[in-house]
């Protein structure tokens, strides 16, 4: 996760998770294909990556697995990169 690739694909993941919208139904990895340009199983890796590491946690809704931001993990992250970890 702390490799950021040069497009910095997670971080746009992230952002999007925010917006009123996706924040209150999470997104599938089609729709992160879709918005993002990505083959879905880019999309699939980069939504675990972010999974494994807390960013996101996962639901499920008529069987199939949506992502959500976990705010409180992105605000621990940081705070540890302010201290200086």
């Amino acid at each position: 996760m702390l490799r950021t690739p040069t497009d910095e694909t997670r971080l746009r993941i992230l952002v999007w998770l925010k917006e009123p919208r996706t924040a209150a139904d999470g997104v599938t990895a089609d729709a992160v294909a879709e918005r993002f340009s990505l083959p879905r199983p880019v999309a699939v890796t980069h939504l675990r990556l972010l999974e494994a590491t807390g960013m996101v946690r996962t639901s499920r809704s008529a069987g199939r697995v949506r992502y959500h931001r976990d705010d409180m993990r992105i605000a621990e992250v940081a705070r540890m990169f302010e201290k200086g970890w």
